[in-house]
């Protein structure tokens, strides 16, 4: 029996980082307000990682936008595989060459391009799709504010929003 509505279970959980954060900042100042020395320069170090982890967390918090998606997505040995109702594939990270972020699907889907192989739309609400957060985050140059604003900003047009060799004009802008 659980004291917690699902709702509230889900939005906790959706911003566990942030409350683990609130916890190391509130055991550092502790330290640091309490009995001074050692342990007073430990608190002070414990509220820069609160801070850290903090930010962290929001932008995961920011990036799942849910559960309950069709299909499951697995990441493995820098291989990202995504097994869908009606479709599916799989993606070596190392080969990623473009990344888009498709609104005009319901809901939202992530394109994952790679050289020789047909796209893998990936829904962003796809059980195990929070993973994601961390692959696309190591994408050299991928700028991770940019992502989560277009994410959370209802585009009602694809978006690319990293690539590897600029395929497009210089004058066209990516985001």
């Amino acid at each position: 029996m659980s004291f917690i509505r699902p709702e509230a279970k889900l939005a906790l959980w959706r911003w566990r980082e942030v409350l683990v954060a609130v916890f190391v900042l509130i055991l550092g100042l502790s330290w640091v307000s309490g009995p001074g020395g050692l342990l007073g320069w430990i608190g002070w170090v414990l509220v820069a990682v609160s801070l850290a982890l903090a930010v962290i967390g929001v932008q995961r918090a920011r990036f799942r936008t849910g559960t309950g998606g069709q299909g499951v997505v697995t990441i493995d040995e820098g291989q990202i595989t995504y097994l869908g109702p009606l479709d599916g594939g799989i993606v070596a990270t190392r080969e990623i060459e473009r990344l888009a972020l498709d609104p005009t699907l319901h809901p939202a889907h992530w394109v994952l391009d790679q050289p020789g192989q047909p796209a893998l739309h990936i829904p962003v609400n796809a059980e195990g799709a929070e993973a994601l957060f961390d692959v696309f985050s190591n994408l050299p140059g991928l700028k991770t504010e940019q992502m989560l604003a277009e994410l959370n900003r209802g585009s009602s047009i694809p978006v690319v929003i990293w690539e590897r060799t600029p395929s497009r004009p210089a004058h066209f802008r990516l985001h």
